[in-house]
């Protein structure tokens, strides 16, 4: 009886000390798991550095896209900075960590060409097919010089702040939206990539559109036509007229009717001869059709009208 009872007590130990031993299996296994699941797989290499208390914040980038554990396609240190073998492991020699190698920034050793390589590594094709062909690859603009890749917000990517980015450089469409007439920019309606592709476009100015006119015309629907009488600057380049960015006259125009009229509308009748001024008893001349007037008056229609009245004269565009 006494045999029986240590047996069964050695077997209550065994299982005791076996459940012990799988919680702590099991505990460890959790931890282990917290951690690799809390970085993409290979970066706990840079992450038992760059971690939370870091001056900067770099592991934020976990709570950006690149940083999704969902998403294969994200990436991980490594595809951007390259192995960096003398950054991990700092060489005996050497007093100063060798920055990795691809590094980015105003002082980064890395050409841009280089840099820009990381992203488009991954970021090709769509939007930014025409990135080469473009003017701010032209001028070695790097990707990070506009974009913040470990930040959780991106500026340039946000409606509310994406024009003090593009105003950083573009000084002079800093003034232009800050004049009397401009497209409502600042009040945070329209912001700069509604209109440009600053990745590259096959059209001009990086429009979105093949043209200036067909992107003017993903808002100003009206003006698309098409119409009986055609104003043809209109249908060329709505820039002959208008300043998209901001003017001090109405309507964006560049300057202010007739004189922007006359700039196309050579003499030869009122439509560019020089307003002139009458007197009492003298005959009414045509020049006075322009004076202190603008040629909308009239011409109210001027982006193109339907009216059948003086079909001869397709340059009424009256209502």
């Amino acid at each position: 009886m006494k045999l029986k009872l240590n047996s069964v007590r050695d077997w209550m130990l065994k299982s005791l000390a076996g459940v012990a031993l799988l919680a702590c299996v099991s505990v460890g296994s959790v931890e282990a798991r917290e951690v690799k699941d809390s970085v993409q797989a290979g970066d706990a290499v840079c992450t038992r550095c760059h971690d939370e208390g870091e001056a900067k914040p770099i592991l934020s980038i976990g709570k950006t896209r690149h940083g999704t554990m969902a998403d294969p396609k994200a990436g991980t240190c490594t595809s951007c900075h390259g192995d960096s073998p003398t950054h991990i492991n700092k060489p005996s020699d050497v007093t100063e960590r060798p920055k990795p190698t691809v590094n980015f920034g105003k002082k980064s050793t890395t050409p841009v060409a280089e840099r820009n390589k990381a992203c488009l590594s991954c970021h090709q094709g769509g939007v930014n097919m025409h990135w080469q062909s473009g003017p701010h690859a032209a001028a070695d603009l790097e990707c990070a010089s506009c974009h913040r890749i470990h930040s959780a917000q991106d500026p340039v990517r946000e409606r509310a702040t994406q024009p003090e980015v593009c105003f950083s450089c573009h000084k002079e469409q800093r003034v232009l939206v800050n004049r009397q007439s401009h497209h409502p920019i600042k009040e945070g309606t329209v912001v700069c990539s509604d209109c440009h592709n600053v990745h590259g476009t096959a059209g001009p100015k990086l429009m979105n559109r093949d043209s200036v006119v067909q992107t003017c015309y993903q808002c100003h629907m009206e003006k698309r036509g098409p119409f009986i009488r055609t104003h043809q600057p209109v249908t060329e380049d709505c820039t002959i007229c208008h300043n998209p960015h901001g003017s001090n006259v109405a309507n964006l125009l560049k300057s202010r009717p007739p004189f922007l009229c006359q700039q196309c509308h050579e003499p030869g009748s009122h439509q560019g001869n020089i307003a002139s001024l009458t007197f009492p008893g003298t005959p009414i001349p045509q020049t006075n059709n322009t004076l202190a007037r603008g040629c909308l008056n009239c011409h109210t229609q001027i982006h193109g009208s339907n009216n059948p009245v003086n079909a001869g004269n397709e340059r009424t565009f009256r209502r």
